[in-house]
């Protein structure tokens, strides 16, 4: 029997409502008690149009939840060591909590380089290669914000990872990789493939859960989607596609993510929580 009819279809933009509401009450308590704030610095080298705009977005959501932001916007030329300089600089200063780098900063710049002058605990998008290993080894620490929204989707709607294959499909940095580990974190069986495994579709088939973050549209074939599965799509490609062939997936996958409105706000959601989770340790602001 088609599943059709029960796919459930996982909501996160409404998730990502009560995150933030809940983010925006606890960083009113710290304000109340401490008359401070949360700070969050977004840092954009040049002036491309999506950059630009996500950045203005992220402000806007913060705005709202009542972290206050602080925007440094740097010249396209502006070198690896000058990015570097002003990172550290927002790293030292006890009115920044929280720091972004909106990527990608240009071909010229090392964005290894740059994300590894943000100081750990500031680091509330989850780039440095410290967040990465805390990641792994289930330490303290921030989790890489899209990886992060993948997570709190999974509990929310009470997917069970343990003894669960997972297969992520995309391996980098701060999506692919981490999302592996936390899930491995959670008790899942993980496979990690990418657009050069050969063979995908077998990998696909076996999965009880797959995390597709590869960034080309429509990669994953609906048709291999096994019944019953939970398919995630962490992918964003124009014309609001993304990387799982969603027509045919909801047909067969039992949870799976919309694009957009599933993966995408959630991102934004862990980022401002991460930020005032940051404010809360380094104002010495424990939970009540």
């Amino acid at each position: 029997m088609s599943t059709t009819e029960t796919v459930q279809l996982m909501d996160g933009t409404g998730l990502a409502g009560r995150t933030v509401e809940e983010t925006a009450a606890k960083a009113a308590e710290i304000a109340r008690r401490t008359g401070t704030s949360p700070c969050l610095a977004t840092v954009l080298v040049g002036e491309d149009p999506a950059s630009v705009t996500y950045v203005r977005m992220k402000r806007a959501r913060c705005a709202k939840a009542g972290i206050r932001s602080r925007h440094i916007a740097l010249p396209a030329t502006t070198s690896t060591a000058e990015l570097i300089g002003v990172l550290e600089g927002l790293s030292d200063d006890p009115g920044v909590h929280g720091i972004l780098l909106q990527h990608p900063c240009g071909p010229h710049i090392d964005e290894r380089a740059a994300f590894e002058a943000i100081a750990p605990e500031k680091d509330v998008d989850g780039v440095t290669m410290h967040s990465f290993a805390a990641m792994s080894f289930s330490s303290p620490g921030f989790v890489s914000c899209t990886p992060g929204g993948i997570m709190r989707l999974l509990e929310a709607y009470d997917v069970e990872l343990a003894g669960k294959h997972a297969v992520v499909v995309g391996r980098s940095a701060i999506l692919g990789k981490p999302a592996g580990m936390l899930l491995l974190a959670k008790d899942a069986t993980v496979t990690y493939c990418h657009s050069r495994t050969a063979d995908l579709s077998a990998f696909v088939r076996e999965a009880d859960v797959v995390v597709a973050a590869v960034g080309r549209p429509r990669l994953i074939r609906g048709e291999d989607i096994k019944r019953g599965a939970v398919v995630i799509d962490a992918g964003y490609n124009p014309g609001n596609v993304g990387d799982v062939d969603f027509a045919t997936a909801r047909t067969r996958a039992r949870l799976i993510t919309p694009v957009p409105g599933g993966v995408g706000p959630m991102t934004i959601a862990v980022l401002l929580a991460q930020t005032v989770e940051a404010a809360a340790r380094q104002l010495g602001v424990g939970h009540s």
